[in-house]
């Protein structure tokens, strides 16, 4: 993919056309390996039927948590998705490339990430729908809300994702760090059990992980309550707004140069 390499201008018009351009180009990349987003529906919808005999029978609230917990897990996972449409620059020799375009460091990391925005809230989307199709879910009154919910966490986890990508020094690294991180850091956020049942040192380690947040979000925001998911809502867009300003920066002051690999 070629961009013109003329000198910067200023223009919204011109800002859109260059991040269009850049989105198509990565969008159909995902959309010629779709494996992955596949992998990241399909596995919670086969655990959710799996497990949902054992939540309800344990739990007075267990098909909201084994459907909001599994999203919200399975979610995480794909931070490795928006590292990859990053780091994959880096592994191409291609950035620099990027870099020299009159795309700023800011257009660039939009451009990279907006098809996997859109690819994470189709995944929560469908998980959510699906609960309430299989599981038992109970239906939201505000689907508005559920969707707000989601695109806040959506952007958390792209923020997350790019930071990551411009830290790490390979591909593996990358996978080793989401992987590992993704189990515990949602599992710690009373994803898989709830926090009420887990060790007094759990759940004072559960308020250091993003996945608390947004676990404690998706389920206010299937209850319909406006005010509960305020509080997580506003940690996860800091977190978001940090991790994708510190992205930023690093890609502007000339990460990934083809040398450090």
């Amino acid at each position: 993919m070629l961009l013109d390499t003329a000198p910067r201008r200023p223009g919204v018009f011109d800002a859109l056309h260059r991040i269009g351009a850049l989105a198509r180009h990565n969008l159909i990349i995902r959309l010629r390996d779709p494996g992955q987003m596949i992998s990241y529906v399909a596995m919670p919808m086969v655990l959710m039927l799996v497990l949902k005999p054992l939540y309800v029978r344990a739990l007075d609230q267990g098909a909201t948590q084994i459907a909001t917990g599994l999203m919200v897990m399975f979610s995480v996972f794909a931070i490795s998705m928006a590292g990859n449409a990053i780091l994959s620059e880096r592994t191409w020799r291609t950035w620099d490339r990027l870099r020299v375009s009159r795309a700023p460091a800011f257009e660039l990391l939009i451009g990279k990430t907006l098809p996997l925005f859109g690819v994470m809230i189709a995944q929560q989307v469908i998980l959510i729908v699906y609960g309430c199709l299989a599981i038992g879910l109970p239906v939201p009154p505000s689907p508005a809300l559920v969707l707000l919910a989601i695109v806040i966490w959506a952007f958390t986890l792209l923020s997350l994702g790019a930071a990551l990508a411009t830290l790490v020094r390979s591909h593996g690294e990358l996978s080793v760090i989401t992987d590992v991180g993704a189990l515990t850091l949602s599992s710690l956020g009373g994803a898989l059990v709830p926090l009420s049942i887990m060790p007094g040192w759990a759940q004072t380690a559960a308020h250091a992980s993003p996945g608390y947040y947004a676990l404690d979000m998706m389920q206010a925001a299937v209850r319909g309550d406006v005010a509960g998911i305020l509080p997580s809502a506003a940690v996860l867009l800091a977190l978001g707004l940090a991790a994708g300003a510190f992205a930023a920066r690093r890609l502007a002051r000339g990460w990934s140069r083809g040398g450090l690999l």
